[in-house]
């Protein structure tokens, strides 16, 4: 018995022995696969950010970018490209699947890899810049944008012993390679089918990373997918100066129209989070100040405009700030991050003539005559009941009246104190009436 138990406890320490050496070489020799098919913007470049340093945290032995973009960025395309120049793990861009493509934003990102592959039928290329609606850039913003990027891609290619002529082209004339072409050339170091693959053929290559030199180990490393959560998706999604302005649009409608109807509540909500999104799709975009407090006056005025009786100035004075703040809003420079004139001006319009139609409206509903209360029956059309009393609106009432009235007689009510009426005469062309 004894003897049975000493084996059963030897059996057991072996086992958790082995369960720890299994589960130390698993941290340590594990494959991140980020998986970023997406345009390259605020959220998608901080979930890479993140993954990266992740991957680095956990002492991964090789992280793998499997890369499917049109482009997008450039600010958020440097900082991917940082964080692969500064990541200690060996970094190797994997355009795939069959059918992918790394253009513009993503053939920098491909260049800043120490390791670049492709998948068949896929390609690299056409990195010049352009406007945020996909119009070239003129004058001496597009040469400094082109001239800018140009270096960036040569540095990057010397950096990773490719061939900086054909990184130029690609800025320069917007030339592009599929992936045997760009294997050939040199720009692809690997062309792999998969995933499994692409581990096979990088087995004992020899990389420089910011830790220094290392030696990719990928006999039975287990691999581990890292992808976007809930809160990269929703920023990816509404990155778009397009949609934050739109949403900035319907929040500031919704809340101008609750303010100037109270106890409407539905506008109230949908407006408040509505500006929620839009706040949180601007923290990651190049917002102006000097657009937005535009906007903020904007609607200052218009909502002025309801209190004050400035016989339309102060909408007019709305809508030229609205439309000012409107272009202002998402400053350009090497972002050139613009809202696209297609969305901005009918949306432009559609807010001014809201602003301007609620305060009209408004305006005009203080202007009116009362119906309702004492100042409602100023001028109401009454008959004489008796010595003292009037029969107005079905009911008898009290007046005075500076002069003779006779019962039957037609009034007309001039002033109302308390519930006293002071009454006059109709005119006779209004007594048949």
């Amino acid at each position: 018995m004894p003897r049975y138990l000493v084996s059963m406890l030897l059996a057991l320490l072996l086992a958790l022995a082995l369960c720890g050496a299994a589960s130390a070489q698993g941290a340590d020799g594990q494959v991140w696969v980020i998986e970023l098919s997406d345009t390259i913007n605020p959220g998608s470049a901080e979930y890479l950010v993140d993954g990266l340093e992740q991957a680095a945290m956990a002492s991964a032995s090789l992280v793998v970018i499997r890369l499917d973009t049109p482009g997008g960025l450039v600010t958020s395309m440097r900082e991917i490209v940082k964080a692969i120049l500064a990541c200690p793990v060996p970094v190797v861009v994997y355009v795939a699947p069959a059918g992918a493509r790394a253009t513009s934003a993503g053939a920098f990102i491909m260049l800043a890899a120490p390791v670049a592959a492709m998948a068949p039928a896929t390609h690299v290329g056409a990195a010049h810049p352009v406007g945020g609606q996909g119009q070239d850039i003129k004058g001496t913003m597009g040469e400094k944008a082109v001239s800018d990027l140009k270096a960036l891609a040569v540095s990057l290619a010397k950096r990773r012993g490719r061939d900086p002529k054909l990184a130029e082209e690609m800025v320069v004339k917007s030339t592009s390679f599929d992936a045997l072409k760009a294997k050939e050339l040199g720009l692809a170091d690997i062309v792999a089918r998969d995933l499994g693959a692409l581990l096979q053929a990088l087995q004992g290559r020899k990389v420089t990373t910011a830790a220094g030199e290392k030696v990719i180990d990928t006999k039975g490393v287990t691999i581990r997918f890292h992808r976007p959560g809930w809160r990269e998706k929703l920023l990816s999604l509404l990155a778009s100066p397009n949609l934050a302005y739109i949403l900035l649009m319907i929040g500031l409608a919704g809340l101008y129209f609750e303010l100037s109807h109270p106890g409407a509540v539905f506008p109230g909500v949908v407006g408040g989070l509505a500006l929620i999104l839009a706040f949180f799709a601007m923290s990651t975009l190049p917002v102006s100040y000097a657009g937005l407090a535009l906007i903020g006056l904007a609607v200052v005025l218009f909502f002025a405009e309801i209190k004050i009786t400035s016989y339309g100035m102060l909408s007019l004075a709305g809508a030229a700030s609205l439309i000012l703040g409107s272009v202002m809003l998402f400053k350009s420079g090497e972002t050139v991050v613009a809202i696209s004139l297609t969305v901005l001006i009918p949306t432009a319009l559609a807010m001014i003539l809201f602003f301007g139609g609620v305060a009209f409206l408004a305006g005009k509903a203080q202007l009116s005559k009362a119906v309702t209360g004492q100042e409602g029956l100023v001028g109401a059309a009454g008959v004489v009941v008796d010595a003292g009393r009037v029969r107005l609106m079905g009911e008898l009432w009290r007046y005075n009246s500076s002069e003779s009235l006779e019962p039957g007689q037609k009034v007309e009510v001039v002033e109302v104190k308390g519930l006293e009426i002071q009454v006059r005469p109709l005119p006779p062309d209004q007594r048949k009436a």
